[in-house]
């Protein structure tokens, strides 16, 4: 998924910004001063709270498809960030002074709390709008919207381009100003590769994109605007290159911050040690269940040969051609085996990533819940050109690797689920899907669609699907290590390759994205908490056959931390983290 996004990605979860730094480890949000009850209704306060929301953060507006916001970037100087941050406190409090509330508001003012919450953390705890380029890369830097969703005619979306444009340079100035130094190097490199994307995509690929408008005026404002936020962009990825001479390993939160990430962000509230131990027995599990697959499929050969086989068999005509031909195909078994619900007609596209987002492998762009009639977009990243013809193959996924990369962006995973979000009765459902959700379910459905029977037990599709928890699972450990735990990036790689089977290019780039999206492990930790929640509640309603209503209900809620969701389904009385 797009990261936030997600990154999300951490772009879904990383919005906003910061005032003070606290020391590492006793680093705390301020209180706020008791507020009084407002003469108000629930529903009044959470639109009024969220038009606020949408009008203090436009690029997340925009995305959602608010398009009253759109060209406007977040206030990033020094003000913007306390406002924010005022601004998130004031939400918090306000929305906890509401009492009497039925058991649905009840719910969606913890919804709305723990999105609050969740950002705070990372603008105030751990200071990312000072820390971390991640969260300006995420945070409302990237044009797509404009480009590839057809929301109003190309001269329409051109203005709003250009007055994008030209709030950029104004922009990185601030986060020239907000990034202090020295920082970690994985954090420099990444910002390096960002800026300069960006740098090289708004002269470039985002001229192309409108060269078509018959309007000379407008393409020499297009062109004009577009060239200084070029600048802009390549200026502030020279400065982050002169970062690399001083730069740090110092990327760690530490235990404490680590633990309260958690807890803000996705209600888990357990012990490290106790969450550690989830994840190497879910990666002891994963790996007794891909040598036994081995050993039908490569009797007598090793574990990475038996992967390097499965990973052989790869898309005569490329990746993007092979998902659109598997889209199609998923669509048909989630139907046939009536496994959640598809609702509305819109479609998922398969297109190449643009350059300066191949980052990720493959992610998909979804539309907000205010867009209408747009269609998601699955992208798939080509091999960097420069690479060697070797590397460039290896970097290729084999068809069975790939299947389960379409299932976990499309059918079943993230285009489904936001299908289901953008219907949310909630508007706060509809509006906030967080990073542990939207990833747990996507991650979810891969081991879901397996066990419903995709592939007809053939073990190389099996090996498919059981490469990509073994990543993710490597992300989930690493994830604890790399923050709380002391271990470095070069200790992290050797366990993606020696663990869970990653090649080097592969693991020296995961190893890397640990260190500035610590919410990495929510793949694996989510998936596992929706296992046991679909277990118990399918437990009194008849097991597989209570699958689909299971998948219906549980994507009904939008995109709430999950043990807020297990609460809702159990009728419980507290959010609980249940494995």
């Amino acid at each position: 998924m797009k990261s936030t996004f997600l990154a999300a990605t951490a772009a879904l979860a990383l919005s906003g910004c910061a005032a003070t730094t606290l020391p590492p480890e006793t680093a705390q949000t301020a209180p706020s001063a008791p507020v009084a009850r407002v003469a108000q209704s629930w529903s009044d306060f959470e639109k009024t709270t969220i038009d606020k929301w949408l009008a203090i953060d436009p690029a997340f507006a925009v995305y959602q498809g608010d398009h009253a916001q759109d060209g406007k970037l977040p206030d990033w100087s020094a003000a913007g960030l306390e406002a924010k941050a005022d601004f998130l406190r004031g939400t918090i409090a306000r929305a906890n002074s509401f009492e009497d509330l039925t058991r649905e508001e009840a719910f969606e003012r913890d919804y709305l709390v723990s999105v609050a919450r969740g950002q705070l953390f990372f603008l105030t705890d751990a200071d990312y709008p000072h820390t971390n380029p991640a969260w300006y890369v995420g945070g409302g830097l990237d044009p797509n919207v404009y480009v590839s969703r057809n929301y109003a005619d190309k001269a329409t979306r051109m203005k709003a381009m250009i007055s994008f444009f030209n709030a950029i340079p104004q922009a990185a100035a601030n986060i020239r100003a907000n990034l202090k130094t020295p920082m970690p190097e994985s954090f420099v490199k990444y910002g390096v590769a960002a800026f300069g994307g960006f740098a090289d995509y708004y002269k470039g690929d985002a001229r192309a994109a409108f060269a078509d408008v018959q309007d000379p005026a407008l393409q020499a404002q297009f062109k004009d605007a577009s060239a200084k936020a070029s600048a802009a962009m390549a200026s502030l990825t020279e400065w982050m290159k002169g970062q690399q001479a001083s730069a740090t390993q110092d990327f760690a939160l530490g235990p404490a911050r680590f633990s309260k990430m958690l807890k803000d962000t996705e209600l888990v509230d357990i012990p490290l040690d106790q969450l550690e131990k989830v994840a190497r027995d879910d990666l002891a599990r994963n790996q007794a269940a891909l040598r036994d697959a081995c050993k039908q499929y490569a009797p007598g050969q090793s574990i990475p040969d038996c992967i390097a086989k499965m990973a052989a068999d790869k898309p005569a005509d490329g990746p993007v051609a092979e998902a659109r031909r598997q889209i199609p195909e998923l669509t048909a078994f989630v139907k046939s085996h009536d496994l959640v619900t598809i609702p509305g007609t819109e479609k998922a596209l398969v297109e190449e990533s643009p350059p300066y987002n191949r980052q990720n492998s493959a992610y998909i762009d979804p539309p907000g819940p205010f867009e209408k009639g747009i269609p998601s977009i699955y992208y798939i990243s080509p091999p960097d050109p420069s690479w060697s013809k070797a590397v460039q193959e290896a970097y290729i996924p084999g068809k069975d690797d790939l299947l389960f990369t379409s299932v976990h962006e499309v059918m079943p995973g993230h285009f489904v689920q936001f299908l289901h979000s953008n219907r949310a009765p909630s508007l706060v459902g509809r509006l906030f899907v967080g990073y542990g959700f939207a990833e747990g379910w996507a991650h979810y459905t891969e081991q879901m669609m397996w066990d419903a029977g995709l592939g007809n037990g053939a073990p190389e599709v099996h090996i498919g699907q059981l490469s990509n928890a073994l990543l993710r699972d490597c992300r989930f450990i690493s994830a604890i290590g790399l923050h709380a735990r002391g271990m470095t990036q070069e200790q992290s790689k050797q366990l993606f390759m020696d663990q869970c089977y990653q090649d080097e290019g592969n693991a020296t780039q995961q190893a890397a994205r640990g260190t500035y999206d610590p919410e990495y492990l929510n793949y694996t930790l989510n998936k596992l908490l929706i296992m046991k929640l679909r277990a118990d509640w399918t437990a009194t309603r008849g097991g597989r056959k209570a699958w689909k209503a299971f998948h219906d209900q549980f994507l009904s809620f939008g995109g709430p931390p999950v043990p807020l969701v297990r609460e809702m389904m159990m009728n419980e009385d507290t959010p609980r983290t249940v494995f």
